[in-house]
């Protein structure tokens, strides 16, 4: 289907809630179908790898030939990833750099190669998660059905984040966690039409998820009452705790992928076949800390020591640094929240021992280091708090889940760490991965930019600002309702600006108009 330029509906999208509200249902029903095919695939081919490895550490002469099929294994993903660098990583960075116009997805290959490239990444054992895979391979099914049904340019960007959002719910069982995955770290504003759509395709998918996985929570943890007003001091010292970690995760994460990059350049193979050859080794010494991380979640309780604790996060933090540096793909979410929920292990177990708190909120703390790890890395606080309820199945923890998330928060803000999907955008960018989807100035699209309290275009007339050549606000959505714009309309706090522009142009008019409506 071709897209056409139509001004007047792309005005109006907001408009038509329910056809995207009936194309959000296909959205959800194909997404459904594609994720939950890959979670299944993932479950097999990391069951597979676990029989594996046990087999051969009981049949030493089957070593070599394990090492050669691993390095095989990873020379074949470095194929894969050089001919389609779009499936590198969790794929949530070019879900947003797609959305804001960096890269060119060619939806077929790209689905098709991240489902098997994913798989094969487990099957090896490499320490990455399902829920990166998981929203790229929604936003790239919901790309190809939005050719087909999306009215305009913008309508086929809403319906291919309310894909992202139904890959996310379908991976956590979290349609909620989803909803607002997609409007806090993919688009960064909240609007009506897209929270409709998001939500539609995620509770879809999730729907048919249900019937497959049933509604047990991911994480089955016994959580006994809640954390005593008294000791919420603790909830403090954990979020700060986890704020630092989580700023040094990310740190290390970018360093390592500079330093695998450093690798590339002499050899582009090494950098992927390193990962593989190192699943080997733990495979057969320390296989705990293999895959996602669920074999560990399963472990964890007060009888675990402190040392094994710790060996257990140094190895787990290591090996997840040296897997998604390569640029295999795969995801972090499911790894840093293990991650986290080692963190959260080792300070309930202090707690409990020395400080003589209560060993029933064992877990509490466990849960609450994971929401706080998450939001420190990913700075999306709601999301974290809302992931970790849908995942535990508990909405007694809501409290100290938003305190020990905000203090996160804070805590890697003031450390000036940037969130980890803003840093791997940026380094895909400067790595000229940037693929413009067309290259014809005069085909255009429009965005929309939110005007927030306190930035340098709010309670300005419009002809005070240039904006870049070619572009024009053609729209101001303001109270559900329409303006059309001159030189000496006002613009107000909360006003949703309509920018049209070409579609070569649209990713830097865009950071030129973020600047203009951000907060200052």
């Amino acid at each position: 289907m071709s897209i056409k330029n139509d001004y007047h509906r792309v005005i109006h999208t907001h408009h038509r809630k329910l056809t995207i509200v009936y194309k959000s249902i296909l959205v959800g029903l194909f997404v459904g179908i594609v994720t939950i095919l890959y979670r299944l695939s993932l479950t097999i081919a990391e069951e597979y790898s676990f029989t594996i490895f046990s087999y051969v550490s009981g049949h030493r002469s089957f070593i070599f030939p394990l090492f050669i099929i691993l390095g095989i294994l990873g020379w074949s993903i470095g194929h894969l990833v050089r001919k389609y660098p779009v499936i590198s990583g969790s794929g949530i960075p070019q879900v947003r750099g797609q959305l804001l116009g960096y890269f060119k997805n060619p939806w077929v290959s790209t689905l098709f190669a991240k489902f098997i490239g994913g798989t094969v990444t487990i099957l090896a054992g490499l320490s990455v998660g399902r829920e990166g895979p998981s929203i790229q391979l929604g936003a790239t099914t919901a790309h190809g059905i939005g050719g087909f049904l999306a009215a305009t340019r913008t309508e086929r960007k809403i319906l291919i984040a309310s894909g992202a959002s139904a890959g996310l719910a379908v991976a956590f069982n979290a349609p909620l966690a989803g909803v607002m995955f997609a409007l806090e770290e993919i688009f960064k504003y909240f609007s009506p039409t897209i929270l409709l759509a998001t939500i539609t395709s995620a509770v879809t998918a999730d729907f048919i998820s249900t019937m497959i996985f049933g509604l047990e929570p991911v994480f089955d943890f016994a959580l006994q009452g809640t954390i005593p007003i008294s000791h919420y001091w603790l909830i403090v010292v954990l979020g700060i705790i986890v704020g630092i970690s989580g700023a040094f995760y990310n740190y290390a994460l970018i360093k390592t992928v500079a330093l695998s990059r450093t690798i590339s350049s002499f050899n582009k193979n090494l950098k992927f076949i390193v990962p593989f050859l190192i699943a080997g080794i733990l495979g057969l010494t320390f296989p705990i800390v293999l895959g996602g991380g669920s074999h560990i979640i399963e472990v964890l309780s007060l009888n675990n020591s402190i040392q094994w604790l710790l060996l257990v996060l140094g190895v787990k933090f290591l090996f997840s640094m040296i897997s998604y540096g390569s640029g295999a793909p795969g995801g972090i979410f499911f790894p840093l929240l293990v991650i986290g929920s080692l963190i959260g292990g080792l300070f309930g177990n202090i707690a409990i021992s020395s400080l003589g708190i209560n060993p029933d909120l064992f877990f509490n703390f466990i849960v609450l280091a994971m929401a706080g790890f998450f939001t420190a890395i990913v700075r999306a606080p709601i999301t974290g708090v809302i992931l970790l309820t849908e995942m535990t199945g508990s909405f007694s923890q809501l409290l100290p889940l938003t305190v020990v998330s905000i203090i996160a928060y804070i805590t890697a803000d003031l450390l000036k760490s940037t969130p980890i999907y803003e840093s791997l955008l940026d380094l895909q960018m400067s790595n000229n991965m940037v693929e413009h989807e067309e290259n014809d100035v005069f085909r255009k699209t429009t965005f929309e930019a939110v005007v927030h309290h306190g930035s340098e275009i709010e309670g300005q007339c419009l002809k005070n600002f240039s904006f870049p050549l070619g572009s024009l606000v053609i729209a101001i959505r303001r109270h559900g309702k329409d303006i059309t714009p001159n030189g000496m309309t006002s613009i107000q706090a909360e006003d949703y600006l309509v920018v049209l522009t070409s579609i070569k142009d649209e990713a830097a008019v865009r950071k030129i108009v973020e600047k203009m409506t951000g907060s200052s």
